[in-house]
């Protein structure tokens, strides 16, 4: 599979989990129960939830790092987990972009190898690398190419990372609090290009902000968990919704 191909375009993300953890008394970890169900439709769905409300076991799970006890979860009609079935897909054949509020970049590593590597390993080298320096010309960070992560800074890190999760032209985009660190005119260019690329791109798409501009900016729908469950789904322009309440909630 190349990596334009499969990407399943306008198909829904169906989540349905339930994963629990028995705690660990002497690390002060109650037992917990993740149960929940919700879609996402191509474009961003905001998962907004008080820390420790199970917002990124649920990303996890979504991108394969976690295994659920039970649930399913399906792109459009292609099944990545489905305990009744046996299905646990590999998270390299789910192909969800995956870009954490850590980055995750590997620091012995350039940004043009960070790029690559995501790229499948049957692509011709040449390729690969023309992809990278593709992705991170998009992201304005070209001249980054043969530099160290130690070098960058936040906001460079930044746009290495969301060009490493581009280039895979992923089938669905899970965003963990990603723009946090950034002051605020690095992260509004930020938004911008992602919305660009979400807006050119149509694959479902999951934000973990505790940021109304992030939200408000980013996204089409809004789930609130808590305690490991969906406690409200609402349009991000639902006069009803309001999102001071929820960022005072995260």
């Amino acid at each position: 599979m190349t990596y334009r191909e499969g990407k399943a375009e306008g198909a829904k993300l169906s989540v349905r989990v339930v994963l629990s953890t028995r705690g660990d008394a002497a690390r002060g970890a109650s037992p917990f129960t993740l149960d929940l169900a919700f879609d996402v439709q191509p474009g961003v769905t905001v998962l907004f939830g008080p820390s420790g409300a199970g917002k990124s076991r649920t990303l996890g799970c979504i991108a394969g790092i976690v295994r659920p006890d039970r649930g399913r979860i399906a792109l459009g009609d292609d099944v990545w987990f489905d305990d009744d079935a046996k299905i646990d897909r590999p998270i390299h054949e789910r192909r969800a972009a995956y870009v954490f509020q850590s980055l995750a970049l590997f620091p012995h590593m350039t940004a043009e190898s960070n790029v690559t590597y995501g790229l499948p390993r049957e692509m011709p080298a040449s390729d690969r690398r023309e992809r990278a320096h593709e992705m991170l010309a998009k992201m304005r960070v070209a001249h980054l190419a043969g530099r160290k992560p130690r070098t960058f800074s936040g906001g460079e890190a930044q746009r290495v990372a969301l060009a490493r999760a581009f280039a895979m032209s992923p089938r669905v985009l899970l965003l963990d609090e990603p723009f946090s660190a950034l002051d605020a005119g690095v992260k509004k260019d930020l938004l911008d290009e992602v919305g660009d690329w979400l807006a050119r791109e149509r694959v479902p798409a999951i934000l973990v902000t505790h940021h109304a501009e992030e939200a408000t900016v980013l996204g089409d729908q809004v789930v609130l968990i808590d305690h490991g469950r969906v406690v409200r789904e609402a349009a991000i322009d639902d006069p009803s919704l309001s999102l001071p309440k929820i960022r005072a909630a995260t």
